[in-house]
């Protein structure tokens, strides 16, 4: 008999129903519900203190994790989650850890009431793990998930769930990273849900099978056993509360938790102007050897209270550059809740029914089984939250009450290195594998209001954190030269990206080599795009420094505190590589900031000023990009103009030629559109014009495109950011594109983009409503 693969049939057509799902479940499986009439009739004190209770739970939860955990993954870095959900798994309340992990976690509850209810049964005192992609729980095989149904009175109440990434499961790259793979079985093994606790007992069986395909087996261990304890923790303290306040009464506040945020979340929607925004990212090579760019297209159209999510024309899969159903959902939620949530209580459940995706099986954001999908949550599913939240920021702009939320693209993706070898500082010399959790000090985009936060961390974990450096040399045998955040690394903008930083890292304690292996995008293409005019923040580069001899120089007292302090033989680490790294050799890490907003020709110099003597931006930063002049630590304010003007006529020379005869409108009635763009109605006309000189960029009657002027020139264009040729990594042509209005030379769009990349910044559709067209 041949067998479906676990979790093709299920979600790569349609949303699960929780109706029909309930529906389907058979007798043996009672389930706890309530009515309607009595989550209606909650008195409001009740719902406020029950909520607040079942927030405690799941923060306990996480506590329970940290403690347990043995991985700088988890201790440190603070990459997993946890969960509340109803008798079904819709997600009551989730952490504020890895919310990538928020659009993945019910779906393997769904899958396990579907497939597991019968044989081997779902009971009490059980708990479940998976960590296959395409049942859900993780966006790839090294998020691995314990969920344990709890009951109440013999009938199934709630699901707890607790997640975390792996450091090691085996496959053939060291941290299961597998540069080269083309499929899913030269990654670590995915495993369908399987009962790892039954009658609350851990069953030695299969927790030996599951730390055996580990090169960390103690972390491993560790990790499944603090799982376990997570959600043991969960379900004490849920019965608590509903030993409290009563069964009935816990459920309907659960139920009345996702039907308030899904109500905030409408009405916020409906406040909103409808119509479609549309974003295009790429991925730059698909595995190692590939120098190709792989894209993600995304039309997003609000209607009404309801988002739409379109990826159709998405690239087909390739390589280890894809991401399963559950992580292009994982990617929406990425974006969403901090993006349009913030205010709201995160009981994804109920947010999750405010929007639909549409997407062809195939692609490198919704891939079928058996793709490759090592890279997928840092690759594909976070480059999906990026276009969301990109498409999400064009349409909050125009609001004058929720433009706060607007945001450029932060750090475009997580810049992996894994290193792994024998320490030989033990008397028995032991081997050691280490995950480089430093990129967790990714650059925020710039906002309408104000500057990215520098070093502040990822967009998917708000409460990520970069490890302790003195840790991370007790643990493993390697030493840091430096960690520190790099100038000029944060888009150029009216409010500037948030910096990035670097980390330079050594062999020390070792006398063999350790492998090495990179995985990474946003090196050719950037990832972290501005807005507004804003330009990118930096390109991501890795450089092995082999022709540094440490001891050497430690031997004569010196500190090698830049990469020209390393001696020559430097190599540029591919996006996708396996290599080494010897003692006396270096491995230099550079990852991305956040884009900027604004043109940087309207940023405040007094803010350029404190910049440069904060050292968040270089000299020719100031001159060249904000086209500030400071002499003597002084701004010269007549020098300054002079030099913006300067700026501005070598915009208008190397653009291509756009006719300046279309009139310049009165804006005082004009209504917002972004920092430079804004909509003047005149009769039934409405025109398009720039919010800085008036100058009228389209017509809805006439123009389907904006009259902006355009140039391409070489990425370099775009400032010190960009760290390196584009052609070390791929074969396409890759140009700094900018779009300025005719009239001011106001920059309106800035990207590091492919020479054919669409030109979704000139189209009027997007800024003047479809009634209007």
């Amino acid at each position: 008999m041949t067998m479906p693969i676990p979790g093709s049939e299920v979600f790569s057509s349609r949303p699960v129903d929780p109706a029909e799902l309930l529906r389907s479940l058979p007798p043996s499986l009672p389930v706890h519900t309530v009515t309607q009439e009595q989550i209606d009739a909650l008195d409001p004190l009740t719902y406020e203190v029950v909520r607040h209770r079942l927030w405690s739970v799941t923060d306990e939860m996480g506590e329970a994790l940290k403690r347990m955990s043995g991985s700088p993954i988890v201790t440190d870095a603070n990459d997993f989650d946890f969960a509340i959900g109803d008798e079904l798994g819709q997600e009551v309340q989730v952490g504020l850890y890895n919310t990538m992990l928020v659009g993945a976690v019910d779906l393997a509850i769904y899958w396990t009431l579907q497939h597991r209810a019968l044989n081997p049964g779902i009971a009490e005192g059980d708990m479940f793990l998976c960590n296959d992609p395409w049942v859900g729980g993780g966006l790839h095989q090294n998020d691995v998930i314990v969920y344990q149904p709890v009951f109440h009175e013999g009938k199934l109440f709630a699901w707890t769930s607790a997640i975390c990434h792996e450091p090691d499961l085996g496959g053939f790259g060291l941290g299961s990273f597998s540069p080269a793979a083309q499929d899913v079985f030269a990654e670590a093994l995915p495993t369908p849900p399987i009962k790892v606790v039954r009658g609350g007992v851990l069953q030695a069986d299969v927790a030996d099978a599951w730390v055996r395909r580990s090169r960390v087996p103690m972390l491993v261990g560790l990790d499944l056993r603090a799982k376990v304890g997570s959600n043991t923790v969960g379900r004490n303290r849920l019965l608590a509360v509903i030993e409290q306040y009563g069964a009935d009464t816990v459920k309907a506040v659960m139920k009345r938790m996702m039907a308030d945020a899904e109500t905030r979340l409408r009405t916020k929607l409906s406040g909103l102007p409808d119509g479609t925004w549309k974003a295009t990212g790429y991925q730059d090579q698909s595995h190692s050897g590939d120098r190709d760019l792989h894209k993600i297209t995304l039309a997003m159209t609000k209607a009404g209270d309801h988002l739409s999510f379109d990826f159709t024309g998405t690239d087909r899969q390739a390589g280890v550059i894809n991401c399963t159903y559950a992580g292009m959902r994982g990617g929406v939620m990425l974006a969403l809740l901090p993006v349009l949530a913030g205010d709201i209580p995160w009981s994804a459940g109920g947010l999750m029914r405010c929007f639909d995706l549409i997407s062809e099986p195939g692609t490198i954001n919704n891939a079928t089984f058996p793709a490759a999908v090592s890279r997928g949550p840092i690759g594909p599913a976070w480059l999906t939250g990026t276009l969301v939240a990109e498409c999400l920021s064009q349409m909050l702009d125009r609001s004058v009450d929720l433009g706060s939320s607007v945001q450029a693209a932060c750090c475009g993706t997580w810049d992996t290195a894994v290193l792994a070898g024998l320490d030989e500082r033990p008397a028995q010399p032991q081997p050691f594998l280490n995950v480089m959790m430093e990129p967790m000090a990714g650059g925020y985009g710039g906002r309408p209001t104000a500057d990215g936060i520098d070093t502040g961390g990822l967009f998917c974990i708000p409460m990520g954190r970069v490890p302790d450096t003195e840790m991370t040399e007790f643990l493993y045998p390697l030493l840091m030269l430096w960690r520190r955040e790099e100038p000029d690394s944060g888009g150029p903008g009216r409010h500037r990206g948030g910096v990035s930083a670097s980390v330079a890292i050594t062999p020390y304690g070792t006398s063999l080599p350790m492998g090495l292996v990179l995985a990474s995008a946003g090196k050719a293409v950037a990832q972290n795009q501005g807005l507004a005019g804003g330009y990118p923040g930096n390109t991501g580069v890795e450089v092995l420094a082999r022709g540094a001899d440490i001891a050497a120089e430690f031997a004569a007292g010196r500190i090698p505190a830049s990469l020209t302090e390393l001696g020559e033989g430097r190599e540029f680490g591919q996006c996708y590589d396996e290599s080494f790294l010897a003692p006396g050799q270096v491995l230099y890490m550079h990852w991305q900031g956040g884009g900027g907003y604004g043109d940087p020709l309207l940023r405040d110099p007094d803010a350029v000023a404190v910049d440069l003597r904060e050292g968040k931006v270089t000299i020719d930063a100031v001159e060249d990009l904000y086209g500030v002049i400071i002499t003597n630590g002084e701004i010269d304010i007549d020098g300054t103009a002079a030099r913006r003007d300067q700026l501005r006529d070598l915009r208008r020379e190397r653009s291509t030629a756009v006719d300046t005869d279309a009139p310049r409108l009165d804006l005082t009635n004009a209504r917002r559109l972004d920092d430079n763009l804004a909509e003047v109605t005149v009769g039934d006309a409405h025109i398009v014009a720039c919010a800085q000189c008036g100058y009228a960029l389209g017509d809805n009657r006439t123009d389907s495109e904006l009259r902006l002027a355009r140039y391409e020139g070489p990425s370099r264009d775009a400032g010190p950011q960009v760290t390196s040729d584009p052609g070390v990594y791929v074969d396409a042509p890759v140009v700094f594109r900018q779009l300025c209005c005719p009239s001011c030379w106001t920059a309106i769009y800035s990207g590091i983009v492919p020479a054919d990349h669409p030109d979704h910044a000139l189209e009027l559709a997007r800024l003047v409503p479809a009634a209007a067209q």
